[in-house]
Protein backbone atom coordinates (compact mmCIF):
# COMPACT_ATOMS: atom_id res chain seq x y z
CA UNK A 1 0.00 0.00 0.00
CA UNK A 2 1.63 3.19 -0.97
CA UNK A 3 1.39 6.74 1.35
CA UNK A 4 -0.13 8.94 -1.25
CA UNK A 5 2.15 12.12 -1.44
CA UNK A 6 4.86 10.87 0.62
CA UNK A 7 5.51 7.81 -1.65
CA UNK A 8 5.91 5.64 1.40
CA UNK A 9 4.63 2.51 2.00
CA UNK A 10 2.52 1.40 4.51
CA UNK A 11 1.16 -1.90 6.10
CA UNK A 12 -1.62 -1.95 8.69
CA UNK A 13 -2.19 -3.87 11.45
CA UNK A 14 -5.07 -4.50 13.85
CA UNK A 15 -4.64 -5.44 17.49
CA UNK A 16 -7.16 -5.51 20.60
CA UNK A 17 -10.49 -7.21 21.50
CA UNK A 18 -13.78 -6.42 19.59
CA UNK A 19 -14.40 -3.79 21.74
CA UNK A 20 -11.31 -1.92 21.05
CA UNK A 21 -9.23 -2.31 18.27
CA UNK A 22 -5.83 -0.75 17.78
CA UNK A 23 -4.78 0.15 14.69
CA UNK A 24 -1.18 -0.18 13.86
CA UNK A 25 0.51 1.12 10.18
CA UNK A 26 4.49 0.09 10.02
CA UNK A 27 5.58 2.77 7.74
CA UNK A 28 8.48 2.38 5.58
CA UNK A 29 9.98 3.39 2.59
CA UNK A 30 11.96 1.35 -0.56
CA UNK A 31 15.71 1.89 -1.00
CA UNK A 32 15.00 3.61 -3.77
CA UNK A 33 13.06 6.15 -2.70
CA UNK A 34 15.43 6.38 0.20
CA UNK A 35 18.39 7.19 -2.31
CA UNK A 36 16.39 9.95 -3.94
CA UNK A 37 15.38 11.54 -1.12
CA UNK A 38 18.67 11.01 0.62
CA UNK A 39 19.96 13.73 -2.81
CA UNK A 40 16.82 15.88 -1.87
CA UNK A 41 17.78 16.65 1.15
CA UNK A 42 22.01 16.63 0.64
CA UNK A 43 22.67 13.92 2.52
CA UNK A 44 26.97 13.96 2.71
CA UNK A 45 28.77 10.90 2.85
CA UNK A 46 31.97 9.60 2.50
CA UNK A 47 33.64 8.69 -0.61
CA UNK A 48 36.05 5.84 -1.71
CA UNK A 49 39.16 8.91 -1.69
CA UNK A 50 38.03 9.85 2.17
CA UNK A 51 36.00 12.96 0.90
CA UNK A 52 33.02 13.64 2.04
CA UNK A 53 30.58 14.91 -0.55
CA UNK A 54 26.71 15.51 -0.75
CA UNK A 55 25.11 12.00 -2.27
CA UNK A 56 23.71 11.83 -5.68
CA UNK A 57 21.92 8.50 -7.43
CA UNK A 58 24.37 9.28 -10.16
CA UNK A 59 27.31 9.21 -9.02
CA UNK A 60 26.40 6.25 -6.61
CA UNK A 61 29.22 4.17 -6.87
CA UNK A 62 31.84 6.47 -5.82
CA UNK A 63 30.37 6.82 -2.22
CA UNK A 64 31.94 4.26 -0.03
CA UNK A 65 30.23 1.61 1.14
CA UNK A 66 27.56 1.45 -1.26
CA UNK A 67 27.05 -2.19 -2.71
CA UNK A 68 24.05 -4.52 -2.73
CA UNK A 69 21.76 -1.86 -3.89
CA UNK A 70 22.36 0.43 -1.57
CA UNK A 71 20.39 -1.28 1.11
CA UNK A 72 22.98 -0.81 3.70
CA UNK A 73 24.19 2.62 2.76
CA UNK A 74 22.12 5.17 4.24
CA UNK A 75 21.89 4.33 8.52
CA UNK A 76 19.03 3.76 10.18
CA UNK A 77 19.31 7.43 11.65
CA UNK A 78 19.12 8.55 8.15
CA UNK A 79 16.13 6.19 6.56
CA UNK A 80 13.93 7.25 10.19
CA UNK A 81 14.78 11.56 9.60
CA UNK A 82 13.89 11.27 5.79
CA UNK A 83 10.52 9.29 6.78
CA UNK A 84 9.48 11.62 9.08
CA UNK A 85 10.74 14.31 6.80
CA UNK A 86 8.16 12.92 4.36
CA UNK A 87 5.43 12.63 7.05
CA UNK A 88 5.46 16.38 8.13
CA UNK A 89 5.74 17.80 4.67
CA UNK A 90 2.07 16.24 4.40
CA UNK A 91 0.01 19.34 3.91
CA UNK A 92 -3.59 20.07 2.57
CA UNK A 93 -4.03 21.58 -0.35
CA UNK A 94 -7.68 21.77 -0.85
CA UNK A 95 -10.38 21.52 2.37
CA UNK A 96 -11.37 18.20 2.32
CA UNK A 97 -13.21 15.64 5.11
CA UNK A 98 -11.30 12.75 6.35
CA UNK A 99 -12.61 9.88 5.73
CA UNK A 100 -14.50 8.00 8.33
CA UNK A 101 -14.73 11.25 9.71
CA UNK A 102 -17.07 13.60 7.85
CA UNK A 103 -17.09 16.25 11.13
CA UNK A 104 -13.62 16.64 10.97
CA UNK A 105 -12.26 19.06 8.04
CA UNK A 106 -8.59 19.67 6.41
CA UNK A 107 -7.70 23.30 6.08
CA UNK A 108 -5.24 24.06 3.49
CA UNK A 109 -1.84 24.83 3.94
CA UNK A 110 -2.32 22.80 7.42
CA UNK A 111 -0.02 19.59 8.54
CA UNK A 112 -2.03 16.67 7.97
CA UNK A 113 -0.55 14.66 10.69
CA UNK A 114 -0.88 17.30 13.42
CA UNK A 115 -4.56 17.78 12.59
CA UNK A 116 -5.11 13.99 12.90
CA UNK A 117 -3.18 13.89 16.58
CA UNK A 118 -5.00 17.19 17.46
CA UNK A 119 -8.44 15.42 16.98
CA UNK A 120 -7.03 11.80 18.56
CA UNK A 121 -7.21 9.80 15.10
CA UNK A 122 -3.64 9.45 14.94
CA UNK A 123 -2.63 8.98 18.42
CA UNK A 124 1.36 8.66 18.00
CA UNK A 125 3.85 7.81 15.83
CA UNK A 126 7.67 7.07 16.76
CA UNK A 127 10.48 5.01 15.27
CA UNK A 128 10.93 1.44 16.41
CA UNK A 129 13.92 0.00 18.24
CA UNK A 130 16.30 -2.83 16.70
CA UNK A 131 16.69 -4.85 19.55
CA UNK A 132 20.15 -6.10 18.27
CA UNK A 133 21.49 -2.85 17.41
CA UNK A 134 20.27 -1.80 20.68
CA UNK A 135 22.01 -4.25 22.38
CA UNK A 136 25.26 -3.97 21.26
CA UNK A 137 25.15 -0.13 21.48
CA UNK A 138 23.93 -0.57 25.60
CA UNK A 139 26.96 -3.17 25.96
CA UNK A 140 29.90 -0.61 24.05
CA UNK A 141 28.02 2.42 25.60
CA UNK A 142 27.24 1.99 29.32
CA UNK A 143 27.06 -2.16 30.10
CA UNK A 144 30.37 -1.60 31.49
CA UNK A 145 31.67 0.89 34.02
CA UNK A 146 35.41 1.97 32.23
CA UNK A 147 37.44 5.04 31.79
CA UNK A 148 36.83 5.64 27.96
CA UNK A 149 35.65 7.52 25.46
CA UNK A 150 32.19 6.92 24.61
CA UNK A 151 31.19 5.20 21.51
CA UNK A 152 29.91 8.53 19.88
CA UNK A 153 29.61 6.87 16.05
CA UNK A 154 27.84 4.19 17.10
CA UNK A 155 25.36 6.76 18.99
CA UNK A 156 25.01 8.52 15.97
CA UNK A 157 24.78 5.71 14.02
CA UNK A 158 21.48 4.50 15.87
CA UNK A 159 19.57 8.17 17.47
CA UNK A 160 21.25 10.60 14.71
CA UNK A 161 23.62 13.67 14.88
CA UNK A 162 21.67 15.98 17.49
CA UNK A 163 21.49 13.04 20.15
CA UNK A 164 25.33 11.97 19.58
CA UNK A 165 26.41 15.92 19.64
CA UNK A 166 24.90 16.57 22.89
CA UNK A 167 26.67 13.41 24.81
CA UNK A 168 30.34 14.54 22.92
CA UNK A 169 29.66 17.85 24.41
CA UNK A 170 28.70 16.36 27.62
CA UNK A 171 32.24 14.47 27.50
CA UNK A 172 33.88 16.93 26.34
CA UNK A 173 32.69 19.52 29.22
CA UNK A 174 33.45 16.33 31.54
CA UNK A 175 37.18 16.11 30.83
CA UNK A 176 37.76 20.22 30.12
CA UNK A 177 36.04 20.65 34.17
CA UNK A 178 38.95 18.17 35.31
CA UNK A 179 41.56 20.98 35.49
CA UNK A 180 39.37 22.83 37.50
CA UNK A 181 38.98 20.47 39.46
CA UNK A 182 42.34 19.32 40.57
CA UNK A 183 42.97 22.98 41.43
CA UNK A 184 40.27 23.39 43.56
CA UNK A 185 40.31 20.45 45.99
CA UNK A 186 43.72 22.10 47.66
CA UNK A 187 42.09 25.62 47.78
CA UNK A 188 39.50 23.55 49.23
CA UNK A 189 41.30 21.44 51.67
CA UNK A 190 43.74 23.71 52.91
CA UNK A 191 41.60 26.94 53.19
CA UNK A 192 43.69 29.11 50.91
CA UNK A 193 42.22 31.82 51.13
CA UNK A 194 44.55 34.98 50.69
CA UNK A 195 44.10 37.41 48.07
CA UNK A 196 47.04 36.36 45.87
CA UNK A 197 45.53 32.89 45.78
CA UNK A 198 42.56 33.22 44.61
CA UNK A 199 43.41 36.19 42.13
CA UNK A 200 45.52 33.54 40.56
CA UNK A 201 42.57 30.90 40.57
CA UNK A 202 39.82 33.45 39.36
CA UNK A 203 42.29 34.27 36.67
CA UNK A 204 42.85 30.84 35.40
CA UNK A 205 38.99 30.15 35.34
CA UNK A 206 38.29 33.03 33.13
CA UNK A 207 41.20 31.55 30.64
CA UNK A 208 40.54 27.96 30.92
CA UNK A 209 36.48 29.45 30.13
CA UNK A 210 37.68 30.37 27.20
CA UNK A 211 40.09 27.85 25.96
CA UNK A 212 37.13 25.58 26.64
CA UNK A 213 34.50 26.76 24.01
CA UNK A 214 37.01 27.68 21.50
CA UNK A 215 38.55 24.36 21.52
CA UNK A 216 35.13 22.89 21.30
CA UNK A 217 34.12 24.24 18.17
CA UNK A 218 37.31 22.23 16.39
CA UNK A 219 36.19 19.02 17.88
CA UNK A 220 32.68 19.84 17.14
CA UNK A 221 33.53 20.80 13.67
CA UNK A 222 35.65 17.52 13.60
CA UNK A 223 33.14 15.55 14.46
CA UNK A 224 30.50 17.31 12.22
CA UNK A 225 32.71 16.54 9.38
CA UNK A 226 32.90 12.95 10.06
CA UNK A 227 28.89 12.55 10.19
CA UNK A 228 28.83 14.72 6.98
CA UNK A 229 26.71 17.32 8.49
CA UNK A 230 29.56 20.04 8.47
CA UNK A 231 28.87 20.68 4.72
CA UNK A 232 25.07 19.45 4.60
CA UNK A 233 23.20 22.38 2.44
CA UNK A 234 20.57 24.55 4.86
CA UNK A 235 19.57 27.51 2.90
CA UNK A 236 16.36 26.06 2.19
CA UNK A 237 14.73 25.22 5.30
CA UNK A 238 11.64 23.21 5.36
CA UNK A 239 8.21 24.89 7.42
CA UNK A 240 8.01 23.36 10.78
CA UNK A 241 5.47 20.67 11.78
CA UNK A 242 3.56 23.21 14.03
CA UNK A 243 3.61 26.03 11.00
CA UNK A 244 0.61 27.27 9.96
CA UNK A 245 -1.02 29.43 7.91
CA UNK A 246 -2.80 30.14 4.92
CA UNK A 247 -1.36 28.19 1.45
CA UNK A 248 0.77 30.57 -0.54
CA UNK A 249 3.76 30.23 -2.94
CA UNK A 250 7.25 30.57 -1.40
CA UNK A 251 9.19 33.40 -3.35
CA UNK A 252 12.37 31.67 -3.04
CA UNK A 253 11.63 27.90 -4.03
CA UNK A 254 8.45 28.32 -5.78
CA UNK A 255 6.60 25.39 -3.65
CA UNK A 256 3.55 25.61 -2.23
CA UNK A 257 3.56 25.90 1.77
CA UNK A 258 1.82 28.16 4.44
CA UNK A 259 1.93 32.00 4.39
CA UNK A 260 1.85 33.45 7.78
CA UNK A 261 2.39 37.15 8.08
CA UNK A 262 5.49 38.19 10.25
CA UNK A 263 3.53 41.55 11.37
CA UNK A 264 1.15 39.26 13.09
CA UNK A 265 3.84 37.10 14.83
CA UNK A 266 5.56 40.46 16.25
CA UNK A 267 2.29 41.76 17.96
CA UNK A 268 2.00 38.60 19.41
CA UNK A 269 5.95 38.44 20.81
CA UNK A 270 5.61 41.84 21.69
CA UNK A 271 1.76 42.23 23.28
CA UNK A 272 2.07 38.76 24.49
CA UNK A 273 5.50 37.19 25.12
CA UNK A 274 6.79 39.62 26.30
CA UNK A 275 4.92 41.19 29.08
CA UNK A 276 4.34 37.10 30.48
CA UNK A 277 8.54 36.63 30.68
CA UNK A 278 8.15 40.16 33.05
CA UNK A 279 5.28 39.01 34.84
CA UNK A 280 7.32 35.89 35.26
CA UNK A 281 10.71 37.39 36.34
CA UNK A 282 8.74 39.39 38.89
CA UNK A 283 7.49 36.38 40.60
CA UNK A 284 10.61 34.96 40.94
CA UNK A 285 12.37 37.78 42.56
CA UNK A 286 9.45 37.99 44.58
CA UNK A 287 10.20 34.21 45.53
CA UNK A 288 13.80 35.51 45.90
CA UNK A 289 12.82 38.07 49.29
CA UNK A 290 11.38 35.18 50.78
CA UNK A 291 13.69 33.14 50.60
CA UNK A 292 15.90 35.96 52.27
CA UNK A 293 13.08 36.25 54.73
CA UNK A 294 13.20 32.54 55.63
CA UNK A 295 17.61 33.07 56.05
CA UNK A 296 17.25 35.32 58.46
CA UNK A 297 14.40 33.59 60.19
CA UNK A 298 16.77 30.17 60.43
CA UNK A 299 20.18 32.92 61.49
CA UNK A 300 18.19 34.32 64.48
CA UNK A 301 16.83 31.07 65.27
CA UNK A 302 20.36 29.47 65.63
CA UNK A 303 21.62 32.30 67.58
CA UNK A 304 18.91 31.84 69.82
CA UNK A 305 19.29 28.15 70.09
CA UNK A 306 23.19 27.15 69.01
CA UNK A 307 22.32 23.65 68.74
CA UNK A 308 23.27 20.66 66.51
CA UNK A 309 19.72 21.11 65.25
CA UNK A 310 19.58 24.55 65.01
CA UNK A 311 23.05 24.56 62.51
CA UNK A 312 21.44 22.23 60.32
CA UNK A 313 18.28 24.94 60.43
CA UNK A 314 20.82 26.87 58.32
CA UNK A 315 20.82 25.00 55.35
CA UNK A 316 16.74 24.70 54.85
CA UNK A 317 15.70 27.91 53.27
CA UNK A 318 18.59 27.01 50.65
CA UNK A 319 17.56 23.48 50.11
CA UNK A 320 13.80 24.23 50.24
CA UNK A 321 15.04 27.81 47.72
CA UNK A 322 16.72 24.86 45.64
CA UNK A 323 13.81 22.84 45.11
CA UNK A 324 11.62 25.53 44.22
CA UNK A 325 13.73 26.63 41.84
CA UNK A 326 13.42 23.30 39.60
CA UNK A 327 9.59 23.24 40.70
CA UNK A 328 9.32 26.87 38.73
CA UNK A 329 11.85 26.09 36.18
CA UNK A 330 9.75 23.24 35.10
CA UNK A 331 6.09 25.40 35.09
CA UNK A 332 8.04 28.22 33.24
CA UNK A 333 9.34 25.66 30.70
CA UNK A 334 5.62 24.09 29.56
CA UNK A 335 4.70 27.92 29.39
CA UNK A 336 7.39 28.92 26.97
CA UNK A 337 6.76 26.33 25.41
CA UNK A 338 3.07 26.98 24.39
CA UNK A 339 3.96 30.74 24.00
CA UNK A 340 6.51 29.95 21.60
CA UNK A 341 4.28 27.32 19.23
CA UNK A 342 1.24 30.01 19.96
CA UNK A 343 3.69 32.52 18.17
CA UNK A 344 3.65 30.60 15.13
CA UNK A 345 7.30 30.35 13.47
CA UNK A 346 8.09 29.02 10.39
CA UNK A 347 11.54 27.37 10.77
CA UNK A 348 12.31 25.35 13.45
CA UNK A 349 15.66 27.18 13.78
CA UNK A 350 13.23 30.58 14.93
CA UNK A 351 11.19 28.70 17.12
CA UNK A 352 14.32 26.94 19.44
CA UNK A 353 15.74 30.26 19.33
CA UNK A 354 13.00 31.71 21.07
CA UNK A 355 12.27 29.26 23.23
CA UNK A 356 16.08 29.38 24.25
CA UNK A 357 16.06 33.10 25.20
CA UNK A 358 12.99 32.64 27.00
CA UNK A 359 14.22 30.12 29.10
CA UNK A 360 17.36 31.13 29.07
CA UNK A 361 16.45 34.96 30.54
CA UNK A 362 14.25 33.01 32.86
CA UNK A 363 16.37 30.62 34.66
CA UNK A 364 19.22 32.78 34.62
CA UNK A 365 17.43 35.31 37.20
CA UNK A 366 15.84 32.06 38.77
CA UNK A 367 19.07 30.41 39.43
CA UNK A 368 21.60 33.42 39.90
CA UNK A 369 19.58 36.12 41.18
CA UNK A 370 19.98 35.53 44.83
CA UNK A 371 23.20 34.47 44.56
CA UNK A 372 24.28 38.25 43.14
CA UNK A 373 21.99 39.61 45.38
CA UNK A 374 24.15 38.19 48.48
CA UNK A 375 27.58 38.84 46.71
CA UNK A 376 26.51 42.26 45.64
CA UNK A 377 24.00 44.11 48.31
CA UNK A 378 24.45 41.93 51.13
CA UNK A 379 28.25 41.56 50.50
CA UNK A 380 28.32 38.12 52.59
CA UNK A 381 30.71 35.74 51.32
CA UNK A 382 30.35 33.21 53.84
CA UNK A 383 26.16 32.81 53.02
CA UNK A 384 26.97 33.19 49.30
CA UNK A 385 29.38 29.98 49.72
CA UNK A 386 26.59 28.09 51.23
CA UNK A 387 24.09 29.09 48.92
CA UNK A 388 26.00 28.07 45.94
CA UNK A 389 27.06 24.99 47.40
CA UNK A 390 23.25 24.22 48.57
CA UNK A 391 21.74 25.24 45.20
CA UNK A 392 24.63 23.06 43.07
CA UNK A 393 24.42 19.87 45.43
CA UNK A 394 20.48 20.06 45.09
CA UNK A 395 19.64 20.74 42.11
CA UNK A 396 22.20 17.90 40.58
CA UNK A 397 20.65 15.36 43.10
CA UNK A 398 16.85 16.67 42.13
CA UNK A 399 17.54 16.35 38.46
CA UNK A 400 18.95 12.79 38.61
CA UNK A 401 16.28 11.73 40.35
CA UNK A 402 13.66 13.35 38.28
CA UNK A 403 15.47 12.88 34.97
CA UNK A 404 17.18 9.57 35.00
CA UNK A 405 16.13 7.27 38.53
CA UNK A 406 12.67 8.20 38.40
CA UNK A 407 11.53 7.31 34.55
CA UNK A 408 13.89 4.02 34.69
CA UNK A 409 12.18 2.59 37.82
CA UNK A 410 8.33 3.91 36.63
CA UNK A 411 9.51 1.99 32.79
CA UNK A 412 10.72 -1.25 35.54
CA UNK A 413 7.38 -1.31 36.72
CA UNK A 414 5.72 -1.24 33.00
CA UNK A 415 7.65 -3.67 31.84
CA UNK A 416 6.69 -6.20 34.42
CA UNK A 417 3.10 -5.53 33.84
CA UNK A 418 3.44 -6.43 30.26
CA UNK A 419 5.69 -9.72 31.15
CA UNK A 420 3.10 -10.53 34.18
CA UNK A 421 0.14 -10.51 31.68
CA UNK A 422 1.65 -12.27 29.28
CA UNK A 423 2.86 -15.21 31.38
CA UNK A 424 6.79 -14.63 30.93
CA UNK A 425 8.55 -15.52 33.96
CA UNK A 426 12.00 -13.40 32.54
CA UNK A 427 12.13 -10.24 31.41
CA UNK A 428 14.96 -11.11 29.16
CA UNK A 429 13.01 -13.23 26.59
CA UNK A 430 12.12 -11.46 23.97
CA UNK A 431 8.47 -10.48 23.32
CA UNK A 432 6.36 -10.89 20.12
CA UNK A 433 6.58 -8.11 17.88
CA UNK A 434 2.93 -6.95 18.58
CA UNK A 435 3.67 -6.91 21.99
CA UNK A 436 6.95 -4.80 22.05
CA UNK A 437 4.98 -2.11 19.61
CA UNK A 438 2.80 -1.44 22.41
CA UNK A 439 5.54 -1.95 25.06
CA UNK A 440 7.50 0.92 23.57
CA UNK A 441 4.12 2.84 22.84
CA UNK A 442 4.06 3.52 26.83
CA UNK A 443 7.31 4.61 26.95
CA UNK A 444 7.92 8.01 27.55
CA UNK A 445 9.07 10.31 24.45
CA UNK A 446 12.08 12.27 24.93
CA UNK A 447 11.44 15.75 24.48
CA UNK A 448 14.97 16.53 22.69
CA UNK A 449 18.58 18.01 24.32
CA UNK A 450 17.10 21.37 25.54
CA UNK A 451 16.39 20.21 28.80
CA UNK A 452 20.20 18.28 28.99
CA UNK A 453 21.84 21.41 27.69
CA UNK A 454 19.86 23.75 29.99
CA UNK A 455 21.30 21.62 32.79
CA UNK A 456 24.89 21.79 31.79
CA UNK A 457 24.48 25.50 30.67
CA UNK A 458 23.10 26.41 34.44
CA UNK A 459 26.13 23.86 35.88
CA UNK A 460 28.57 26.40 33.92
CA UNK A 461 27.13 29.08 35.51
CA UNK A 462 26.97 27.89 38.61
CA UNK A 463 31.48 26.71 38.37
CA UNK A 464 32.36 29.78 36.30
CA UNK A 465 30.13 32.61 37.52
CA UNK A 466 31.59 32.68 41.62
CA UNK A 467 34.89 30.83 41.07
CA UNK A 468 36.67 32.60 43.58
CA UNK A 469 34.38 32.32 46.41
CA UNK A 470 33.11 27.97 45.96
CA UNK A 471 36.41 26.73 44.09
CA UNK A 472 34.51 23.20 44.88
CA UNK A 473 31.66 23.70 42.43
CA UNK A 474 33.87 22.13 39.33
CA UNK A 475 34.52 19.11 41.70
CA UNK A 476 30.76 18.35 41.94
CA UNK A 477 30.31 19.60 38.62
CA UNK A 478 32.64 16.23 37.09
CA UNK A 479 31.25 14.04 39.52
CA UNK A 480 27.54 14.66 38.33
CA UNK A 481 28.44 14.49 34.62
CA UNK A 482 30.20 11.26 35.42
CA UNK A 483 26.82 9.56 36.57
CA UNK A 484 25.25 11.81 33.99
CA UNK A 485 26.61 9.95 31.27
CA UNK A 486 25.68 6.47 32.39
CA UNK A 487 22.27 7.64 33.41
CA UNK A 488 21.58 9.75 30.22
CA UNK A 489 22.83 6.52 28.16
CA UNK A 490 20.43 4.02 30.54
CA UNK A 491 17.73 6.59 29.97
CA UNK A 492 18.16 6.57 26.28
CA UNK A 493 18.13 3.08 25.80
CA UNK A 494 15.54 1.69 28.17
CA UNK A 495 13.39 4.63 29.61
CA UNK A 496 12.38 6.47 26.27
CA UNK A 497 11.17 6.04 22.76
CA UNK A 498 13.58 5.71 20.59
CA UNK A 499 13.28 9.59 19.06
CA UNK A 500 13.65 10.74 15.43
CA UNK A 501 16.53 11.56 14.10
CA UNK A 502 17.85 15.11 13.88
CA UNK A 503 20.83 16.26 11.67
CA UNK A 504 23.27 19.12 13.60
CA UNK A 505 26.27 20.47 12.99
CA UNK A 506 27.39 22.01 16.04
CA UNK A 507 25.22 22.75 19.27
CA UNK A 508 23.12 25.62 17.83
CA UNK A 509 22.49 28.62 19.74
CA UNK A 510 23.93 27.00 22.82
CA UNK A 511 27.31 27.84 21.75
CA UNK A 512 26.45 31.78 22.12
CA UNK A 513 24.65 30.74 25.19
CA UNK A 514 27.94 29.44 27.08
CA UNK A 515 30.21 32.01 25.27
CA UNK A 516 27.69 35.08 26.97
CA UNK A 517 27.52 33.44 30.82
CA UNK A 518 31.51 33.08 30.33
CA UNK A 519 31.78 37.22 29.27
CA UNK A 520 29.89 37.61 32.63
CA UNK A 521 32.21 35.49 34.61
CA UNK A 522 34.93 37.64 33.64
CA UNK A 523 32.41 40.85 35.45
CA UNK A 524 31.45 39.00 38.43
CA UNK A 525 34.51 37.25 39.45
CA UNK A 526 36.41 41.26 38.87
CA UNK A 527 34.13 42.57 41.21
CA UNK A 528 34.29 40.23 43.53
CA UNK A 529 37.98 40.50 43.79
CA UNK A 530 37.53 44.54 43.80
CA UNK A 531 35.17 43.94 46.66
CA UNK A 532 37.64 41.50 48.94
CA UNK A 533 39.11 43.33 52.22
CA UNK A 534 42.61 43.20 50.49
CA UNK A 535 42.30 45.12 47.25
CA UNK A 536 39.82 47.43 49.64
CA UNK A 537 42.47 48.41 52.00
CA UNK A 538 44.76 50.12 49.31
CA UNK A 539 42.23 52.15 48.12
CA UNK A 540 40.58 53.21 51.45
CA UNK A 541 40.63 57.06 50.07
CA UNK A 542 38.85 56.95 47.24
CA UNK A 543 36.15 54.55 45.84
CA UNK A 544 36.60 55.73 42.22
CA UNK A 545 40.01 54.91 41.72
CA UNK A 546 38.68 50.90 43.00
CA UNK A 547 35.92 50.80 40.83
CA UNK A 548 38.24 52.26 38.13
CA UNK A 549 41.02 49.34 38.34
CA UNK A 550 38.38 47.13 38.87
CA UNK A 551 36.73 48.33 35.14
CA UNK A 552 40.55 48.05 33.98
CA UNK A 553 41.25 44.91 35.06
CA UNK A 554 37.87 43.55 33.68
CA UNK A 555 38.43 45.14 30.29
CA UNK A 556 41.77 43.57 29.80
CA UNK A 557 40.62 40.26 30.33
CA UNK A 558 37.60 40.43 28.10
CA UNK A 559 40.30 41.84 25.58
CA UNK A 560 42.37 38.79 26.21
CA UNK A 561 39.38 36.26 26.01
CA UNK A 562 38.47 38.21 22.57
CA UNK A 563 42.44 37.75 21.09
CA UNK A 564 41.95 33.99 22.18
CA UNK A 565 38.60 33.30 19.96
CA UNK A 566 40.20 34.97 17.33
CA UNK A 567 43.57 33.46 17.17
CA UNK A 568 42.35 29.37 17.74
CA UNK A 569 40.82 29.04 14.59
CA UNK A 570 36.99 27.39 14.67
CA UNK A 571 38.02 24.61 12.13
CA UNK A 572 41.14 22.21 12.28
CA UNK A 573 43.37 22.88 9.26
CA UNK A 574 42.74 19.65 7.66
CA UNK A 575 38.94 20.01 7.55
CA UNK A 576 39.43 23.60 5.80
CA UNK A 577 41.84 21.88 3.33
CA UNK A 578 39.20 19.47 2.60
CA UNK A 579 36.22 21.49 2.74
CA UNK A 580 38.50 24.39 -0.35
CA UNK A 581 39.08 21.12 -2.05
CA UNK A 582 35.52 20.72 -2.25
CA UNK A 583 34.93 24.36 -3.38
CA UNK A 584 37.44 24.44 -5.97
CA UNK A 585 36.06 20.99 -7.51
CA UNK A 586 32.70 22.63 -7.71
CA UNK A 587 33.51 25.63 -9.19
CA UNK A 588 35.50 23.82 -12.04
CA UNK A 589 32.60 21.17 -12.50
CA UNK A 590 30.32 24.35 -13.15
CA UNK A 591 32.18 25.77 -15.36
CA UNK A 592 32.45 22.83 -17.70
CA UNK A 593 28.73 22.90 -17.26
Amino acid sequence: MLFEGADLMIEPFLMGSSDENHHLFLVGASTRRMLVAAEEIGIVKECEDGSMRAFTCSNRKMFKDFKDGGDSFLSVAECQYIIKLQLDSLRAKDERIIPGYPQIKLYPGKSILRRLMSKGILVQYFPLHDKEELKKLSYSWYGKIQLSYQPLDDIRHYFGEAISMYFGFLEYLTFALIPMALIGIPYYLFAWEDFEKYTLFATFNLVWSTVLLEVWKRCCASLAYRWGTLIRKKEFEEPRPGFHGVLGINVVTGREEPVYSSFKRQLRIYLVSVPFVLLCLYFSLYIMMIYFDMENWALGYHEEEQSVWSSLVLFLPSVIYAIVIEILNRIYRYAAEYLTGWENHRLESSYQNHLVLKVLVFNFLNCFASLFYIAFVLHDMKLLRQSLATLLITSQILNQIVEAFLPYWLQKRRNKKVHKKLGRSSMDKELPWAEQVMLEADMDTYLGTFDDYLELFLQFGYVSLFSCVFPLAAVLAVLNNVTEIYSDALKMCQVFKRPFSQPAANIGVWQLAFETMSVISVVTNCALLGMSPQVKSLFQESDTNLILLVLAVEHVLLAFKFILMFVIPDVPKDIRTQLAKLEFESLEALKQQ
